[in-house]
């Protein structure tokens, strides 16, 4: 029987507990917590857009999101988003999950701190992005019940998030600064890492060796 949170149902299918019980026991309790939070939020929000994203995409995408953050899950240098998008994928097609369905998941990770691109696209993709808006960013939490909302939060926690996961993110980036060219989190290395400053387009442009 699937398990039901805050009236939210939480998809009883073999991937979902195998995802569930991986990101348990290779990742912190943060991100676990964090992840399931942002699957929630994400479900409210497409109840509330009128949209039916696959249940079970969804939960994966969110499941997965912020994996690359952690070292088992970023082994090559790239951004940290790819990191747990190629991770997911891999997760997906090893279960004989279709190709689109794995390309969804990606997409949705890949894309989640890039604004202004998810929202126009597969209903799986905008509401990862929207419940992770949500959950770090405090977008529509007001539109939230509040019954609702404390379910979520006995069950998952937020604890010290604001500060844990600036430090969890800064822990996760650090070491491949160059990664986060030209995304949000170049904002979080320039000001928790001292002498770290990020390099600018306008920098890039001007320094290219064209002559003009």
């Amino acid at each position: 029987m699937p398990e039901v949170i805050a009236g939210l149902e939480i998809p009883d299918t073999a991937a979902v507990a195998e995802a569930t019980a991986l990101i348990q026991e290779t990742t912190s309790p943060l991100i676990y917590h964090h992840s399931r939070r942002v699957f929630f939020f994400s479900l409210i929000h497409a109840h509330k857009l009128g949209v039916q994203p696959d249940p079970e995409l969804l939960y994966l995408a969110a499941i997965f999101h912020d994996t690359g953050l952690m070292t088992p899950f970023s082994d090559v240098e790239q951004r940290f988003e790819v990191d747990g998008a190629d991770h997911a994928r891999k997760f997906l097609l090893d279960r004989g999950f279709s190709t689109t369905a794995a390309e969804t998941v990606w997409t949705a990770i890949a894309l989640h701190t890039t604004p202004g691109i998810p929202d126009r696209m597969a209903p799986e993709i905008a509401t990862t992005q929207l419940g992770i808006l949500t959950d770090v960013l405090g977008l529509g939490l007001d539109g939230i019940e509040h019954d609702q909302l404390g379910e979520i939060l006995a069950l998952h926690p937020r604890g010290d998030f604001k500060n844990e996961f600036l430090r969890a993110s800064v822990d996760g980036l650090k070491n491949r600064p160059e990664t986060t060219n030209g995304t949000v989190n170049s904002d979080l290395l320039e000001h928790f890492i001292p002498g770290f400053r990020r390099t600018t387009t306008v920098e890039r442009i001007l320094g290219s060796p064209w002559p003009s």
